[in-house]
């Protein structure tokens, strides 16, 4: 495992433990709550994604990638999807088991970096959940490549990712401070150990070309998106932009 993606796993241990709005798991009640006709999940912080997405969940193999946490998986899997979950964060992953104990149901539970291949077969899985994650992987390409290859034809990527506009800031003053793309692996070490000593996380912008040509060089077809912003309380710029960018692609 890359030394950054070490500093992230260890990162998103950290949140989780101090309450991560990323890290509560769903609760009883909204867990029994679920229904076809009942249900939401997010690949970007507000906007819930279009039922239409999915199409049929039931029997279909879902995979829940960097989704840790027990908040979609278990709604994946109230709806008949059977589901892998393949995170870096051990309490991430901790989050999913305690939820699946406590519900009865089964899950495969992975712990991997997603900038190797990943560890699985080609063509498991019908569905990929991919909310915004790819911030924390510097190079995104061979994460595109990967999700094609383990992708049914026909299959369905559901990805969600920052558009790198935040990056340009260090602080709500919106003040433009750093050019893109922001890369701290190429940045003075003194920055770089300053973001992992201080709890940051090591993140990476990343262009459209990068998100939305890297799915096409990939072989996937675009067949939706939409933009979204921080939730209310989240960083200033939500009040000028969008930050995010959720797409549907299929293989």
């Amino acid at each position: 495992m890359s030394e950054y993606t070490e500093i992230n796993s260890k990162t998103w241990d950290l949140w989780a433990d101090n309450g991560c709005e990323w890290s509560g798991p769903i609760t009883q009640e909204e867990y029994r709550r679920v229904s076809d006709k009942d249900f939401g999940v997010y690949l970007t912080p507000c906007i819930t994604v279009p039922r239409e997405w999915f199409g049929e969940l039931k029997g279909k193999r879902l995979l829940g990638l960097a989704s840790g946490g027990g908040q979609q998986m278990p709604v994946f899997s109230k709806l008949g999807a059977v589901c892998t979950v393949f995170d870096n964060s051990d309490r991430q992953l901790a989050a999913e088991r305690t939820v699946s104990e406590r519900e009865g149901y089964s899950i495969e539970i992975v712990k991997g970096d997603m900038t190797k291949p990943f560890p699985f077969a080609e063509e498991s899985f019908d569905i990929i959940f991919h909310p915004v994650s790819n911030c924390y992987v510097e190079d995104i390409y061979p994460v595109w490549r990967e999700c094609y290859r383990v992708l049914k034809k026909g299959g369905r990527l559901l990805a969600g990712f920052s558009n790198g506009l935040d990056f340009l800031f260090e602080d709500d003053s919106l003040q433009v401070v750093n050019p893109l793309p922001f890369n701290p692996l190429k940045m003075p070490k003194e920055r770089f150990e300053a973001m992992a000593g201080n709890g940051e996380g090591i993140l990476f912008s990343h262009s459209m070309e990068e998100q939305l040509g890297g799915q096409l060089a990939a072989g996937f077809t675009l067949k939706a998106l939409y933009e979204d912003r921080d939730r209310p309380g989240g960083f200033r710029l939500r009040e000028y932009a969008p930050q995010y960018m959720a797409t549907l692609a299929v293989k």
